[in-house]
């Protein structure tokens, strides 16, 4: 419990910090009436991350990152919430008074049983989530340039083009916050920033269903959103998916206050583009909804000024990555705009590969967001034009990713939308369900027992979800470590060759070559060479006779080597292999060597 709470102590510090950037700057523009305190909040806290991010990018770019900048940073941003206090609780009594909207849940009305199921299931879901990012890191694409990328920033105090990951020159504007995490904590920390732009989005998609359609069905999209999320990784594609959800938002308040003639409508097409612009410099795949916005602001908007003062907050927040890529590169899009702008650290057969990769993992999205394509027929669909706009969005992004793509991560940045909107239409598909058999089997127009069918189908459903949140709980709990030597025997048994890697940063020899160990290389030496891709790939190196890869590793200055026990066979078989590389440390299913190179 001390843990928990330590952790989340800390993230709840960064929370009101990030709260008070975020509402000094909305409480100078209008926000649409009527208004939604607690989702005028949630747009605060996303745009106080938003304006960290940019803060520590400015920080770094100049070679200044570190623990100072970090805390002074913290502590202005918590001062700017004192001070904004004041003026919101007097808000929060206006709005409640008002009761334009609900302060608090339920307050506005008793809440019916379907809204008590949804609300029970939510808080299910809700409990595994609040757990899982406590554990240490072990997921795949975290371990292999998420976290070590963040490490090196940290140590380092500056951005850099680091060629030894698998994405040198990717944004990594959500890592940043990583990097602070790292610095100020441990990294489970990096867990809880991923697993607060999921709360966050999840605490907009209800807020933003009870606004524009019914507290059940914002209760439904929330869920399925909350089960979709990702809560154990220190990925991005959750932060991604917030900023991209803040920006529709923004777009639609700017919209509206378009049409009233409103005075603030260019600063909320300002908010909404820079919120993009945060994406954009955090994934590619971000890049993707732009077209999108586009004809949604020109559509409404042509005036050369405010477009150019738009565009300036589209590129505050991502344009270091994109120049310096093309700078430094040809390539803005590094790597995935090499057929267009040539290749640098990838070849063409690299490009390839990792175009392969993705098709062979394509899949089918989550059963839970099928219903959107049944969203145009629920009533809330003829009755709200903000309806009709997100599921033109979900459209849009269902029909790019199947396009592109079809892996099924590269959705998640629109999964916020999608699950209200599915929502939607698995309400419409249960109603027509019903009245279906209302009408065909029994033939009574109104039947007194349905209430009670449908509470026993909905409480047998809680039933199975509380069983399964019970066992998903006790499994995250299992995985929080709490002394170094549980974190060890956690890690020994997620991690492939983590006892070797570790062994390695303990005990370096020279630089290190990995093989087939990338998932493991965050708790090796800073710097670990070797992948399928890029300019340290395998084949470049372990082709050669044992004595020509030896003197190829230490030309580059590789002392070591490292081998996952599948292919070691393969590489010790070769003649001579033994008089080169000299076993050092063998465990877990990985084997380390010494490379001599000077030996006849």
């Amino acid at each position: 419990m001390i843990f928990a709470a330590a952790h989340y102590a800390a993230l709840a510090v960064f929370v009101v910090a990030c709260w008070g950037y975020g509402r000094a700057v909305l409480s100078r523009i209008d926000v649409p009436t009527p208004a939604d305190v607690w989702l005028d909040a949630g747009m605060s806290v996303t745009l106080g991350i938003g304006l960290f991010i940019c803060a520590f990018q400015a920080l770094a770019i100049a070679g200044l990152f570190g623990m100072t900048g970090v805390l002074v940073l913290v502590v202005i941003g918590i001062g700017a919430a004192a001070l904004q206090v004041p003026a919101w609780r007097r808000q929060l009594r206006e709005r409640a008074a008002a009761a334009a909207f609900p302060s608090s849940w339920g307050a506005d009305a008793s809440m019916s049983w379907l809204d008590k199921a949804a609300l029970a299931a939510l808080a299910l879901i809700a409990l595994p989530a609040l757990v899982a990012p406590l554990a240490p890191p072990a997921v795949f694409d975290e371990l292999m340039y998420h976290l070590p990328y963040a490490r090196m920033l940290a140590q380092t105090g500056a951005l850099g083009i680091h060629d030894w990951l698998r994405y040198p020159w990717f944004p990594y504007n959500y890592n940043l916050l990583h990097s602070a995490a790292l610095l100020v904590g441990d990294d489970v920390l990096p867990h809880l920033l991923s697993g607060l732009a999921g709360a966050l989005s999840v605490a907009m998609v209800y807020r933003l269903g009870q606004q524009h359609t019914s507290r059940t069905l914002a209760l439904v999209g929330a869920t399925i959103w909350l089960g979709l999320g990702d809560y154990t990784s220190a990925l991005i594609d959750m932060g991604v998916a917030l900023f991209v959800l803040a920006g529709c938002v923004a777009l639609w308040w700017w919209r509206e206050a378009h049409v009233a003639k409103s005075a603030q409508a260019t600063r909320w097409l300002c908010v909404a583009v820079f919120f993009f612009g945060v994406a954009a410099g955090c994934k590619y795949q971000a890049l993707t909804f732009l077209p999108l916005v586009a004809v949604f602001v020109l559509w409404r908007e042509r005036r050369p000024k405010v477009l150019a003062v738009a565009l300036l907050c589209f590129l505050l927040p991502c344009i270091y990555w994109y120049a310096r890529n093309a700078i430094t590169t040809g390539d803005p899009f590094n790597p995935i705009g090499a057929r267009l702008f040539g290749f640098t650290n990838w070849n063409a057969a690299d490009y390839q590969n990792q175009f392969d990769d993705v098709k062979a993992h394509a899949a089918w999205p989550n059963l839970a967001i099928w219903g959107v394509v049944l969203a145009p027929f629920s009533p809330w669909f003829k009755r709200s034009a903000a309806v009709r706009a997100a599921f033109v969005f979900c459209a849009y992004s269902l029909i790019v990713w199947f396009v592109t793509s079809r892996y099924p991560r590269y959705m998640t940045a629109s999964y916020p939308l999608v699950a209200l909107m599915a929502a939607l239409g698995w309400a419409a598909f249960f109603a027509a369900v019903a009245a279906g058999l209302r009408k065909a089997v029994l033939r009574i127009p109104s039947w007194p027992a349905w209430p009670r069918v449908g509470a026993c189908v909905g409480g047998l459903l809680l039933v199975m979800l509380a069983v399964l949140s019970v066992q998903q709980t006790v499994k995250k709990v299992a995985m929080v470590s709490l002394t170094q030597a549980t974190r060890d025997t956690f890690l020994r048994e997620n991690v492939p060759g983590y006892e070797v890697m570790r062994y390695l940063r303990e005990h370096p020899h020279g630089k290190l070559y990995q093989v087939a160990l990338s998932e493991a290389i965050y708790y090796g030496p800073d710097e670990v060479w070797g992948d399928t891709l890029g300019p340290w790939r395998y084949s470049d190196f372990l082709a050669a006779p044992p004595d020509e890869m030896a003197r190829k590793f230490a030309s580059f200055g590789f002392g070591s080597l490292v081998v996952a026990l599948p292919y070691v066979g393969a590489l010790s078989s070769k003649p001579g292999f033994e008089k080169h590389f000299v076993p050092l440390y063998e465990k877990d299913g990985a084997k380390a060597y010494r490379i001599l190179a000077g030996v006849p």
